[in-house]
């Protein structure tokens, strides 16, 4: 697979967003790299996680969040569903599911119906090894400030915000992949 032309498919004009993106992507890969290539135990396949995590993100051109130079008009909290819908169109349905599945430290079934949140009723829980890898490295970059990791605890403090379901499934894998 070549991600990189299924991101300028989508992005073909070199602009902030698009900047924003690769930047952001590229610290989550290298990141969620840096685990595989730690933990050989998992047997994560290192070349799907590359790609899944310069693609994870792949969806937020079609939301609404101006401060990372979206100005789409769905929810940023369906961008990882919008990936999904994409790549699958795109013919990579192992691939949507990390979209779908890395938003938070993913999103249970109740948290979404609790929450009344705009994505589809149904667990969207990072199940495979790949998947967890790539949503726990995720949580360590924000697409505001590019060029800074959060730390572990600024990393959990920021999930908190939205209950302690996905907190719990952040600090289990810190312990796994720390």
């Amino acid at each position: 697979m070549n991600y990189q032309a299924i991101i300028d498919k989508y992005y073909p004009e070199e602009n902030e967003l698009k900047h924003i993106l690769m930047v952001h992507s590229r610290s989550v890969a290298d990141k969620a790299l840096a685990i595989v290539d730690q933990h050989p135990e998992l047997n994560a396949d290192r070349q799907f996680v590359e790609e899944s995590a310069m693609l994870h993100d792949i969806g937020i051109f079609r939301c609404d969040a101006a401060g990372v130079q979206c100005f789409g008009t769905e929810p940023y909290i369906c961008h990882g569903t919008i990936g999904a819908e994409l790549l699958r169109a795109e013919g990579f349905p192992r691939h949507a599911r990390v979209c779908e599945r890395h938003t938070g430290a993913g999103l249970s079934l109740q948290e979404i119906e609790q929450q009344n949140l705009p994505v589809p009723h149904q667990d969207l829980l990072p199940e495979t090894i790949e998947e967890q890898i790539i949503c726990y490295a995720d949580k360590f970059f924000s697409k505001t400030k590019l060029t800074t990791e959060k730390t572990l605890e600024q990393a959990t403090r920021s999930l908190s915000k939205f209950g302690n379901e996905g907190v719990e499934r952040f600090v289990k894998w810190s312990k796994r992949f720390g």
